[in-house]
């Protein structure tokens, strides 16, 4: 059975409400109906009901069953307003400006996740991560502890003895384009903690990459990199984390006992903590499109799951992002 598929069967055993702010977009018509059907959460449409029904209509899709909210016309529209005004008056926002911003499909999807009326949050086919962000920061804000907000990818890869049976967790890969010391302690530990989560772990092996293993290079970016695992160390003292190493020693069990002998982490690695976002980027679309490996993204360091998607998505990558959603709510 794949990640994906196991990762299905825990999502139907708990099935959670996830929120869809493009409920108007086909590619989530069509993704809402094939949760519903196969019993994986209970997506929500928010958007106009006439214009999800014309999608509907336009996709052949099977409408039965879905629930719907229409902003505009919702009887909690005031409430949340009132508790967005609340939230944002510190920071200028007006009562007139919440009610309106309430209106907004994104705005009422994250404040349905706010007050608990939704366990999580999908979108993305319509709106970039910014769009997202924005008002996750500004209302789900961040985990106690975190004040960064960070991407973490599982990298299902065809060679089952890398990492966790085959599983890889690469983080950031989208979100913090140079961390510093303390954002990338803070990654780690998120990172660690989506491995024990979402893809059931039993023990994240956090490694802290860099082009330099235990001292064999002398750069100012590789102190940034020691300075992370001293604060990480400090932050999540029983986490079995380790760096600074490069790639092949956290991964290869004999290049790790040659560079890092007496690591915990060296040459089994399951968790691997990118330096920056150029090489994290770099890094997982290496892994996918040369290593043939699948993969799977979500973010980290929210207080409640909120997910971006790529705008060039399909249906298939949508269910697995509520899917994923639901086990992080989970």
């Amino acid at each position: 059975m794949s990640m994906m598929e196991q990762a299905k069967e825990r999502a139907r055993r708990n099935r959670k409400r996830i929120a869809l702010p493009e409920g108007e977009e086909s590619r989530t018509v069509q993704a809402a109906a094939r949760i519903r059907d196969e019993g994986l959460a209970e997506p929500i449409l928010i958007g106009d009901p006439d214009r999800i029904r014309e999608t509907g209509k336009k996709t052949g899709t099977d409408l039965c069953g879905l629930e719907t909210v229409n902003p505009e016309t919702s009887p909690k529209l005031q409430a949340y307003a009132d508790m967005l005004y609340a939230l944002r008056k510190a920071k200028g926002l007006t009562r007139e400006e919440a009610e309106k911003l309430t209106r907004d499909p994104m705005y009422y999807g994250m404040l349905m996740v706010k007050t608990g009326d939704a366990d999580g949050l999908v979108s993305g086919a319509e709106h970039t991560t910014g769009d997202m962000l924005r008002p996750a920061l500004q209302i789900i804000r961040t985990k106690p502890g975190i004040q960064t907000v960070s991407s973490c990818f599982v990298m299902d890869c065809p060679n089952k003895a890398l990492g966790e049976n085959g599983l890889l967790i690469y983080a950031d890969c989208v979100v913090v384009p140079n961390p510093t010391a303390g954002e990338l302690a803070q990654i780690a530990v998120s990172a660690a903690e989506t491995a024990r989560v979402l893809f059931d772990f039993k023990e994240p092996r956090v490694a802290m990459l860099s082009f330099s293993t235990k001292g064999s290079a002398k750069h100012e970016l590789v102190d940034k990199v020691r300075q992370a695992v001293e604060i990480a160390h400090h932050m999540a003292p029983d986490l079995t984390l380790d760096g600074e190493m490069q790639f092949d020693a956290a991964l290869i069990p004999e290049v790790g006992r040659s560079k890092a002998p007496g690591s915990p982490v060296a040459g089994r690695a399951n968790v691997l903590i990118f330096p920056d976002l150029q090489s994290g980027n770099i890094g997982y679309k290496i892994t996918q499109r040369i290593g043939g490996a699948e993969c799977f993204a979500v973010l980290q360091g929210l207080a409640a799951p909120c997910n971006d998607l790529s705008r060039g998505c399909s249906v298939e990558d949508i269910v697995n992002t509520v899917v994923l959603t639901a086990l992080q709510a989970g």
